[in-house]
């Protein structure tokens, strides 16, 4: 009879160690994968001294893979193809705003170089490049 009792009182009450174990093990994981997930990240080519920017203008990134995005007001947008670049950057300025590019040290000299190009036909007179100081600085 007494040996009854014992095995109700252990069978109402639930075990949640491996539920813990679980929940640590996927803690861990998410700690370890989650800064391998960061979007949008550009590796800056450094420079002894930089102007400050004034005004918050258009910025257009190129990663190293060669895909553009077009960031403005904290807000990025994708963009497929040069010419799709350009012909939204010419809606969304006029020949007074300030583009500026952001291009990965990676990067070919020579893409730069098209998208200032197609910015200048396009009228865009006011383009400059972004760059980070050797202190760590982002001018």
């Amino acid at each position: 009879m007494r040996r009854k009792q014992q095995l109700n009182k252990y069978v109402n009450q639930m075990n949640v160690v491996p539920y813990i174990d679980i929940m640590l093990v996927l803690l861990v994981i998410f700690m370890v994968t989650a800064p391998l997930f960061v979007p949008g990240v550009i590796n800056l080519p450094t420079v002894g001294r930089a102007n400050k920017i004034v005004e918050l203008p258009i910025e257009i990134n190129i990663n190293s893979n060669k895909e553009y995005s077009i960031t403005q007001n904290n807000k990025t947008t994708n963009i497929k193809s040069l010419s799709q670049l350009i012909n939204l950057i010419s809606t969304m300025t006029d020949s007074n705003s300030s583009v500026v590019i952001s291009a990965d040290k990676e990067v070919k000299y020579n893409i730069v170089i098209q998208v200032v190009d197609k910015l200048y036909a396009k009228g865009i007179k006011k383009v400059a490049l972004v760059v980070k100081e050797k202190n760590g600085q982002i001018k």
